[in-house]
């Protein structure tokens, strides 16, 4: 993939892996059409780089994504990177009281319905575009889950067979998938230990995107994967009891 001189739609921009992706992609010489739900982060965001295009949108609202893509499709026509970064995690068993419906809903609908919307109405603009891509970040926990944030492991375990699946369908669009270990967003903040860095795993993203590396096992993920296929009984016994 070639890094600089494309136009990249980043969801979850403002904070965290986003916002690392977001900056790094601007010093690469890319203009990123910047989405997130806080305004005022957003415009933080523009006034840091004029790069960055800043759209308010909660992609779990399914009139917001069609404003998105109403204004993409009006704008911004030489799109050629869609990076689903947004998503959200409740750190709760189940059956635990404090868990509800629409908990259940927020997570299905940030970390699986929407992405998958947002792609299927970017996808005419992405294939008539060169050098065009799609990411994906989905989570360790999508290949080994944890015991509580039962709804969580199921949605990025989701988007793990999704993107391949959809890997095989594309011909012109490349589809990447980022998974991360535990890093340091406020997603995770008071929970767990050994945090990575958002900016350790947008370098590490960065090398492999320019190498054509699709599934991108980022730091401590490496080593769960090696450890998956050789034991699986014991990837399970060192993540499942995880409080993060």
């Amino acid at each position: 993939m070639k890094i600089s001189g494309n136009k990249i739609l980043i969801t979850g921009a403002t904070s965290g892996i986003g916002k690392a992706l977001a900056e790094k992609f601007c010093q690469l010489d890319n203009i990123v059409v910047a989405i997130g739900r806080n305004e005022t982060r957003l415009e933080e965001l523009s006034r840091h780089d004029g790069r960055m295009i800043p759209f308010k949108c909660d992609v779990s609202s399914p009139s917001d994504i069609n404003a998105l893509l109403k204004f993409l499709k009006k704008e911004h026509q030489d799109l050629n990177v869609l990076i689903n970064n947004a998503g959200i995690q409740y750190d709760l068993r189940f059956d635990d009281e404090r868990y509800t419906a629409q908990s259940i809903d927020a997570e299905i609908s940030t970390n699986i319905s929407g992405p998958i919307k947002l792609i299927f109405g970017l996808l005419p603009i992405l294939e008539n575009n060169l050098n065009s891509s799609i990411v994906n970040v989905s989570s360790g926990l999508a290949i080994v889950p944890k015991a509580s944030s039962a709804v969580y492991c199921g949605t990025k375990a989701a988007i793990h067979i999704f993107s391949k699946s959809l890997r095989y369908q594309l011909k012109n669009t490349k589809v990447f998938e980022i998974i991360p270990p535990l890093v340091d967003t406020e997603m995770t903040k008071g929970r767990g230990k050994g945090k990575i860095e958002p900016h350790i795993l947008v370098e590490e993203f960065i090398k492999a995107f320019r190498k054509n590396r699709y599934e991108v096992n980022i730091h401590k993920v490496k080593l769960l994967r090696i450890i998956n296929r050789i034991s699986p009984k014991l990837a399970e016994a060192l993540i499942k009891s995880r409080t993060s």
